[in-house]
């Protein structure tokens, strides 16, 4: 069958994630899957490099994508507000195109080599972030710490999405999650009032200050 045929790969995506789910990962291979979608084993290889990439298909977009992003992003942005709007943006087109979000989830986490191949895609979009941040002129470790946040911040959105099951978009988690973060990083930001009683009262104590 011809490699352009999308058909063909929807069914390969929706074949590996059925027996992924009824034998486990591990348990399931490529002839399976082929056989499953109806197709032969040879063709398989048309589509997917081996059963692991099944589950990663587009993935390799997403780095480009964000980088892109990055770079057509207004002036004036902070290097975080930047990286996480270009997510957020992203995120809108990605939410879409992604389907069996839950079921993917599932499957990679119960294979220490899928979570392996996950982690190593979340790298490939920190370093397109760090690299594309670097090109608007952002200071290198500057643009390092934002691209790692905005990572972290995308990661967890994209769980919240997938926990919501359709009630929200990919977008709305991204905003919400990104928010917490700026919070966080204010509150630390702000001087703390002491609890009461957590310093001595040296008027009670008769001690002075710099003194005995």
């Amino acid at each position: 069958m011809a490699r352009w045929d999308p058909g063909t790969e929807e069914r390969l995506k929706k074949a590996a994630l059925e027996l992924y789910g009824e034998h486990g990962y591990d348990s399931v291979t490529v002839s399976q899957i082929a056989e499953r979608a109806g197709i032969t084993r040879r063709s398989y290889f048309r589509y997917f490099a081996d059963k692991r990439e099944v589950l990663f298909a587009g993935s390799e977009q997403l780095p480009g994508a964000v980088a892109a992003a990055v770079l057509d992003a207004e002036g004036g942005l902070s290097p975080l507000s930047t990286a996480l709007d270009a997510l957020t943006r992203v995120g809108a087109r990605l939410g879409a195109l992604i389907e069996h979000a839950a079921e993917r989830r599932a499957v990679i986490n119960s294979s220490a080599e899928l979570q392996e191949r996950e982690r190593t895609k979340h790298a490939e979009v920190t370093t397109a972030i760090r690299d594309a941040l670097r090109q608007r002129g952002v200071d290198p470790d500057r643009a390092g710490l934002a691209a790692q946040i905005a990572t972290v911040v995308f990661q967890n959105a994209f769980a919240r999405w997938v926990d919501a099951e359709g009630r929200t978009d990919l977008p709305s988690c991204l905003r919400t999650v990104a928010a917490s973060v700026r919070e966080t990083l204010t509150d630390d930001e702000q001087p703390k009032t002491p609890r009461p009683g957590s310093l001595r009262d040296d008027r009670d104590d008769g001690v002075v200050a710099g003194g005995s």
